[in-house]
């Protein structure tokens, strides 16, 4: 481990594992049975890297649905199940993450048994583990910064040092706000129905990369 490398915080979803078409689809299929229909595109813009709260608050002002404890867990459930069945790693992500000199933790607005579980089916666990920092551990979730601070202290690293890898501008306006560098990543398989590239080109990233294998190489730029 070099001691000048930076911290890499990375988001899970869509960053380490290809979750979001997974659970957008659950999403979408408990709101349907709410009477709530929710189209890819709203998913996608409204919901993409968000904590539960903000969904909850969106799906109260925007659609007049209030989410139950209840229909939570419904989507919780049926995201876990669907999770163990049907979840992929990012390609390239472990050799990638594991050849990487400096810290590595991961940040994300998803629960941490969720966090945890996803890790697990892809065989990334014991890449990250027990660096795993989620919103429930924070007051507020991205876009606003606690969760990537929250993780830097508890990594012992300034927000100076450290290196957000993320693909939702919720997560990317987080890291900026936190005062740290941002990579965005396009290359999940909701890319290119979320708009992706578009999206986040327009917060700001040091870097925009579509294949993890090109991680490296920008890291070793910023240097």
């Amino acid at each position: 481990m070099s001691a000048n490398a930076p911290l890499v915080i990375f988001d899970c979803d869509g960053v380490l594992v290809d979750s979001e078409p997974l659970s957008l689809a659950v999403t979408q299929e408990v709101l349907g049975e709410l009477g709530c229909d929710l189209s890819e595109a709203d998913g996608y813009r409204y919901l993409l890297g968000r904590s539960l709260g903000h969904v909850v608050d969106w799906l109260r002002e925007a659609r007049g649905l209030a989410l139950e404890p209840s229909h939570r867990a419904a989507i919780h459930q049926r995201l876990m199940d669907r999770l163990a069945s049907d979840l992929q790693g990012i390609p390239h992500i472990a050799g990638v993450v594991g050849a990487l000199e400096g810290p590595v933790c991961v940040a994300s607005s998803s629960a941490l048994d969720r966090v945890r579980h996803s890790l697990e089916v892809t065989g990334l666990l014991p890449l990250f583990e027990p660096n795993l920092f989620t919103a429930s551990m924070v007051a507020r979730g991205k876009p606003e910064p606690d969760l990537f601070l929250y993780a830097a202290r508890e990594m012992g690293c300034h927000p100076e040092h450290c290196i957000v890898v993320e693909d939702s501008p919720a997560g990317l306006d987080a890291a900026h706000a936190a005062g740290m560098r941002v990579i965005a990543f396009v290359g999940g398989s909701h890319a290119r129905p979320a708009g992706l590239h578009a999206a986040v080109a327009n917060h700001a990233p040091m870097a925009i990369i579509s294949d993890m294998r090109e991680l490296p190489a920008v890291l070793s730029a910023t240097a």
